[in-house]
């Protein structure tokens, strides 16, 4: 068995292969480099067999997503931690000995992510995961480095090694042990926000969440679904009401989710008088679905509850859209 095993999902990623594959390989030596296929329809798995022929690869049967495709993918994988690693993320020398120490040194950490740069400005953060994520009273998610959409310069001010309270899937290191006994990722989830649920369960377990500032990588971003695109809008609304409606206490579903909902709207309206009527209705059809699929994910926050106990550890005390869009900061101290 492998000490660490580097899985890439690869779906149609026939152009981001030989841009990103290469630095994966040259500066993972120690570890075994995984390639999950998708199910892609271009010339995906040819190039692996004629250039890449190091690499393992995995082939699924057909598209199950990002949360599907990794759960059936690493059922194959044998290795005592997996890195989940997106396909346009540009590795650098050592990124994984920071990681791997750190795991080793505390059984109690299961996951750890790095520094995520920017591989179009190298000198800022990138938008998933940048210096390690965070949630806010009403279940807004958002990170050192980065907020909504503004990204801070990398001045090494988030060069430490701390808790966090969710690591990105863009690059992930995490316990096998820990992420079969939690059974993966929820493909409710399809794609989005679907890290910060794995990072919840964890947390409720009594384990912890780590960044590692002294690792770095680069992240294209945005290589599925651009920020702008309904669809992200419309997984981003209905995955972040599924997120607390999971993992909310009772106590907290009564006080504070009526407050989300109603930002919910008006983050819509402000999508249909900024002439992105797209954004609008898809925020609308997340709801929607969100209710049809109540009694679905009643279910799933009742079996979790006999398993692990709510918890609020590492939650932001603050409002973070208040904090942006009221306040003007761009920048927020968890400390």
């Amino acid at each position: 068995m492998n000490k660490v095993s580097v899985v890439i999902l690869n779906y149609n990623g026939e152009k981001l292969l030989p841009q990103f594959l290469p630095s994966v390989i040259e500066h993972s030596k120690n570890a075994a480099v995984i390639v999950a296929d998708n199910a892609s329809t271009d010339q995906s798995l040819k190039i692996l067999k004629t250039q890449y022929r190091s690499v393992q690869v995995i082939k699924l049967d057909k598209n199950y997503g990002f949360c599907g495709g990794y759960n059936r993918a690493l059922k194959q994988v044998e290795a005592e931690y997996y890195v989940l690693l997106n396909s346009d993320v540009e590795v650098t020398p050592g990124w994984l000995g920071p990681m791997i120490e750190l795991l080793d040194s505390n059984p109690l950490i299961a996951g750890v992510q790095p520094k995520i740069l920017s591989c179009h400005q190298k000198d800022h953060f990138e938008y998933a995961g940048a210096g390690g994520g965070f949630i806010d009273s009403l279940g807004y998610p958002f990170c050192r480095g980065r907020l909504f959409n503004f990204t801070e310069p990398d001045t090494q001010q988030y060069n430490d090694t701390r808790e966090i309270f969710w690591a990105t899937g863009a690059c992930m290191m995490i316990r096998s042990k820990i992420y079969n006994e939690l059974e993966g990722l929820d493909e409710d989830f399809f794609a989005h926000m679907e890290e910060i649920d794995l990072c919840w369960r964890i947390q409720r377990m009594g384990l912890s969440v780590f960044y590692c500032g002294v690792s770095h990588v680069f992240h294209v971003g945005a290589g599925t679904l651009l920020r702008n695109n309904p669809r992200k809008t419309y997984y981003n609304f209905r995955n972040g009401l599924g997120l607390i409606f999971k993992h909310w206490s009772t106590g907290a579903m009564i006080l504070k989710l009526p407050l989300r909902l109603l930002l919910d709207y008006v983050a819509a309206l402000k999508f249909l008088l900024d002439g992105h009527a797209a954004d609008s209705l898809a925020v609308l059809k997340a709801h929607y679905h969100f209710v049809k699929n109540l009694g679905k994910n009643i279910s799933k926050r009742s079996l979790l509850r006999e398993k692990y106990p709510f918890s609020e550890r590492n939650i932001f005390k603050g409002l973070v859209i208040w904090d942006y869009f009221g306040m003007g900061r761009n920048k927020i101290n968890v400390d």
